[in-house]
């Protein structure tokens, strides 16, 4: 018997000291977001359990705020899950159809845009042209997703046939933002916090919008100029809601992600869409194909967010149960691949 205790102790102390290792290299990786500087919020989920949560840095430069575990952070384009989340849960019950024509919901859209479909807004196959390239070069308002609409509504062109090609459109998911207000009969805001964000327990996290309720614990954006860090936390597009305007935290995010992996939400069928390949994808670095509201390379299902003064990324390895998220309130660098880097540490071979 103490024999057997004596090697259970080894092993323990191997395994605590591995870890320990472990810990300690990734926080090296980390050394650049460390002190006062704008901020990164580390999450890494293994099996279901939680083996790494931490933050570096500041929240709020100018107050020396410190980054937790619960900041909120500006999502940028990661919230297109939740927005693609939103349809889903729409057509699962029978309030829409993905194959809908998104005129049927927004008739305001240019006529030359009919054939366009709710599934290839979610894919990005629709071919609409950028609205960021169709607003006036000397704007300085930021522009609301009614503005959005207003634009593609003047705008008879298209960058190809709808379902023929692929191209990554914001526009499109600020479309499908005022779909799902036209088709449930609530603000979008109201939609997400009491479809997703309540039912999963994710309590601080909030599409923002202007006039509503207030970021909890919320990191603002930085860039560096000149050796320094400036407050650049908003653009003429960080208005906008169904492409990007969703705030949340890391440890929201490990229950968003937990979610992904039974019916709490979504049932099978649309999680497998959506974790599917709809759309193929040339010529972007680890990008094979597109889902709905997820990037597909390999087995690996992925999204960044970049938006002024914020680089996120949310990297899954469904079939290891393996998932990095990196939250950063910065312009520079993209989180990509240091949170590539970190989760092939957990990778069993």
């Amino acid at each position: 018997m103490r024999t057997f205790a004596l090697l259970c102790s080894l092993l323990l102390c191997a395994a605590s000291h591995a870890a320990s290792t472990d810990t300690t290299g990734i926080a090296a990786m980390m050394k650049a977001y460390q002190g006062d500087v704008p901020s990164a919020s580390l999450l890494v989920i293994k099996d279901g359990k939680v083996v790494l949560r931490k933050s570096y840095g500041l929240a709020v430069v100018e107050s020396h705020e410190a980054a937790t575990p619960d900041t909120n952070y500006r999502l940028a384009s990661v919230s297109k899950q939740f927005t693609a989340a939103g349809i889903l849960l729409l057509s699962e019950r029978g309030k829409l159809s993905l194959d809908d024509r998104v005129r049927r919901w927004l008739p305001e859209l240019n006529a030359a845009h009919d054939t366009i479909t709710i599934r290839q807004l979610l894919d990005h196959s629709g071919g609409l042209i950028d609205y960021e390239d169709l607003m006036p070069a000397d704007v300085t308002d930021q522009i609301s997703d009614a503005g959005v609409l207003k634009l593609l509504a003047a705008e008879p062109r298209s960058y190809f046939a709808p379902g023929t090609s692929y191209r990554y459109s914001n526009g499109g998911y600020v479309l499908l933002g005022l779909i799902i207000e036209r088709a449930s009969g609530q603000t979008l805001p109201d939609f997400l916090r009491q479809h997703i964000f309540q039912p999963l327990g994710m309590t601080h996290t909030l599409l923002y919008q202007r006039g509503g309720p207030d970021v909890p614990h919320r990191a603002y954006g930085y860039s560096e100029e000149n050796g320094h860090w400036v407050r650049t936390d908003q653009s003429s597009t960080s208005a906008t809601r169904g492409d990007g305007g969703i705030y949340s935290s890391i440890d929201d995010m490990a229950k968003w992600d937990a979610a992904l992996y039974d019916h709490r939400l979504l049932s099978d069928a649309s999680r497998n869409a959506a974790f599917s390949a709809q759309n193929k994808v040339t010529g972007e670095e680890d990008v094979d194909s597109y889902g709905y509201g997820w990037r597909i390379h390999g087995d690996v299902r992925w999204h960044s967010g970049e938006t002024m003064g914020f680089r996120n990324v949310i990297i899954r390895w469904p079939k290891q149960h393996l998932t990095v998220v990196m939250l950063t309130n910065r312009n520079d660098p993209e989180p990509y691949h240091m949170a590539l880097a970190i989760g092939q540490r957990f990778l069993q071979p």
